[in-house]
């Protein structure tokens, strides 16, 4: 390790925690870590944590990008001891206890993965290369960008066949994601676009929503995914239950049942897989790609790497294929991470984790939400608004709440999305990208 690149991290003499990953568990237990006498150093290959429950909404142009992002520096700009670092961890090597990044090594006392999930395609080669993920800022400005570039070639394209394959949409996957922005771009159709493209016939504008289970929502009691399936098909969203997508070329969809849908919007939402990383015993990761921890987040077989969050799996009686992979398991997670490792330090037992189920929601739209929280249960506006002042609380930082709460009081009220805009080159050719269309053969 002499000769290899360091990343100029200093020692200070304390402790050294390492995070790797800055999502909503990572970002918790480096809050948490305030009060432990380490160094702690988080490592992302961004640098700034993301919002992910609102990435549908920056897709369909409810709101601004940075409105749901927030650098690393400025959250801890105030935390003694708190070092960021820009890079791609590749590599733990557990026997040395130092990792191996794209920016170079660091050696560590305790380390926590907490790197999250990825959009997993179940081994289908051609959705993966052809369908839209959403997972990242970054897949959410590419829908953005889709979305509106495909209308803007619509209104150069002559035939009926291709012009509804630019304006179509399959959303594959029937859980929160899938449902929201199913929800969005039903939204979009019946108030927003028919405002900005007049010569366009948004009845022809088709919104399929596709989940392999018997019903939506399956986190949630089945009355929740009943509800929002009346929601969307209220909307006019074609919802279809036990039913897979068996492949897709980027211009038609087969489904299981046989039928075809054509469209060069695939928005896949489906389903996601554990981001591991290479150094640890494979003998310590579990089905759905996620390392098996013990009751206090650790890692099998071994005492100082830690794992939380989606990439980790806790199996119990309670949770026998782990926690659910949403952002509060994994901020409990790392809360607790963090007084664990106090206790290693002051060679006190450890306190096993025991998670606190705040409930699950989902919003379908304007005044359309379905909610559970414990026995409380409810629909509609309620659940709506409740879905509101609990994402609105969840984001980071104030500034971010105010711009997310104007935008979406400035879109009650007007019915107006006012961020569709094309960022990047994705617009400059429009002519060219519409004449490209033209000479698409759909399958029979």
């Amino acid at each position: 390790m002499e000769n290899q690149k360091q990343t100029r991290i200093p020692n200070i003499g304390k402790p050294r925690v390492v995070i790797i990953g800055g999502g909503f568990g990572g970002l918790e237990l480096a809050k948490a870590l305030k009060k432990v006498e380490v160094q702690t150093v988080l490592f992302d290959k961004h640098n700034h944590h993301t919002f992910q429950p609102l990435l549908y909404q920056v897709a369909t142009s409810g709101l601004e990008t940075n409105s749901i992002v927030y650098p690393f520096r400025k959250k801890f700009d105030n935390q003694k001891n708190f070092y960021f670092r820009l890079g791609e961890v590749k590599k733990v090597n557990p026997e040395e206890r130092y990792i191996e990044t794209s920016i170079g090594v660091l050696e560590y006392d305790f380390l926590v993965i907490a790197t999250g999930a990825t959009t997993n395609y179940y081994g289908a080669k051609d959705i993966a290369q052809n369908s839209l993920p959403m997972k990242t800022i970054e897949d959410s400005i590419r829908l953005r960008n889709r979305i509106i570039n495909n209308f803007e070639q619509a209104l150069l394209v002559e035939d009926e066949a291709k012009l509804n394959s630019l304006i179509d949409f399959v959303v594959v996957g029937g859980g929160p994601t899938g449902v929201e922005v199913a929800g969005a771009l039903a939204e979009l159709r019946n108030h927003v676009f028919p405002t900005d493209y007049k010569e366009l016939d948004l009845k022809k504008m088709d919104v399929d929503l596709i989940e392999a289970s018997p019903s939506l929502l399956n986190g949630m009691a089945q009355p929740a995914g009943q509800k929002a399936q009346k929601f969307l098909e209220n909307m006019g969203v074609r919802v279809h239950t036990n039913t897979s997508v068996k492949s897709y070329d980027g211009y038609t969809a087969e489904l299981s049942d046989g039928r075809k849908l054509v469209t060069q919007n695939l928005i896949w939402a489906a389903g996601v897989t554990g981001c591991v990383l290479e150094g640890l015993n494979p003998e310590a990761v579990a089905k759905g790609n996620r390392y098996s921890v013990n009751e206090f987040n650790q890692v099998k077989g071994y005492d100082d790497i830690f794992a939380l969050g989606d990439v980790a799996s806790m199996v119990s009686e309670d949770y026998p294929r782990g926690h659910p992979q949403m952002a509060p398991p994994a901020m409990q997670q790392g809360k607790l991470i963090a007084k664990n490792i106090k206790k290693i330090m002051e060679k006190k037992p450890l306190k096993p984790f025991k998670y606190f189920n705040q409930g699950s929601m989902a919003t379908i739209g304007r005044n359309r939400a379905v909610v559970e929280m414990g026995k409380f249960k409810t629909q509609g506006f309620i659940a709506w608004f409740i879905w509101m002042f609990v994402h609105l609380m969840s984001l980071v930082g104030y500034r971010n709440r105010l711009l997310v709460f104007f935008s979406w009081m400035w879109s009650y009220f007007s019915y107006d999305r006012s961020n569709r805009l094309i960022i990047g080159n994705t617009g400059t050719n429009i002519q060219n990208e519409a004449e490209k269309t033209e000479t698409i053969t759909p399958k029979s």
